[in-house]
């Protein structure tokens, strides 16, 4: 709890300690970026992204329509982002540039726990963090291909929950081995604890989906360069990247679509909001993953069946 004290206090920038290893520069800024790490050296998001755009984003999402009153706020999205800024979330690079990928990963989070419609109070985008699960789940989502990894457990359901609803028990696995929390059996921990929540949508950011793929914060931030093969399949590293590293073929390389644009439009919004604006997200082709072949192409597309 001393993070939240920290937060709650506090929203200056701390100075950080620093040490030269081996001739590089690392610092350490107390418990938003631990652990002698070069990003802590840089601006941190509580230097950038305070209480009140967090509110400013997430305007509507505790109104008496929402779904989740209550739950999501700036502390838990701090606290879980803390863990992750030593690695270089909101830490790479310059202030633009990690503003950026605040607005990237909350523009993912908004259009994926998003109430708003056309004509909603606000407009359609202001309803993001309105839903902490999926409302009326039509499966258990229990996958016995994974029974030796990942077993079921009897009677749960592994329907979407989180900032970036995770589904089915070998998502909820692996996610749960990687935060050493037990979300095979208890997958309800992620809908009663919104830092935890905040914790394993920044985990699915900052990893891989799959061997040999780069993870949505390596393609946003510019550490992954691109293959030949991936010029060629007309992927960049950007925005529309991450939708391909996140969703493949549900969303990418078929034109443009409305579950694209939806994604798209959060992040744009949220651009304007923390004052960076969109006209700093870059090209249509860096912003969009219309023409991108997918990282990724789903069961479902490979075959009649749905996944």
């Amino acid at each position: 709890m001393a993070a939240l004290m920290a937060v709650a206090n506090c929203q200056e920038s701390v100075k950080p300690l620093v040490k030269i290893v081996k001739g590089k520069k690392l610092c350490d800024k107390g418990w938003e970026c631990k652990g002698w790490s070069k990003f802590c050296c840089n601006q941190t998001i509580s230097d950038y992204f305070q209480t009140y755009q967090f509110e400013n984003l997430f305007a509507k999402r505790n109104t008496p329509v929402a779904h989740a009153v209550g739950f999501w706020d700036y502390h838990s999205f701090i606290t879980a982002a803390a863990q992750y800024q030593p690695h270089g979330f909101g830490t790479t690079g310059g202030k633009l540039q990690s503003m950026k990928e605040v607005a990237a990963f909350l523009g993912h989070v908004g259009s994926k726990t998003s109430c708003g419609y056309g004509v909603a109070t606000g407009g359609p985008l202001a309803w993001g963090l309105c839903y902490n699960k999926e409302m009326s789940p039509s499966k258990l989502y229990c996958d016995d291909y994974y029974k030796y990894t990942y077993p079921c457990s009897p009677g749960v359901s592994y329907h979407g929950r989180g900032a970036l609803p995770i589904y089915w028990n070998y998502n909820y696995g692996e996610t749960g081995d990687a935060l050493k929390v037990d979300l095979l059996n208890h997958p309800e921990y992620i809908e009663n604890n919104a830092t935890l929540a905040f914790q394993a949508a920044l985990w699915r950011w900052m990893t891989p989906v799959k061997k040999h793929q780069p993870s949505a914060h390596d393609v946003f931030v510019g550490n992954w360069k691109p293959t030949k093969n991936d010029t060629l399949a007309k992927r960049v590293p950007g925005f529309g990247a991450t939708m391909n590293v996140f969703y493949g073929d549900q969303v990418c390389g078929r034109g443009d679509v409305d579950t694209m644009n939806n994604i798209i439009s959060h992040y744009l919004y949220y651009l304007d909001l923390m004052g960076v604006g969109r006209e700093e997200a870059g090209p249509h082709e860096v912003l969009t993953c219309e023409e991108q072949k997918p990282f990724t192409v789903s069961p479902s597309s490979a075959s009649s069946s749905s996944s």
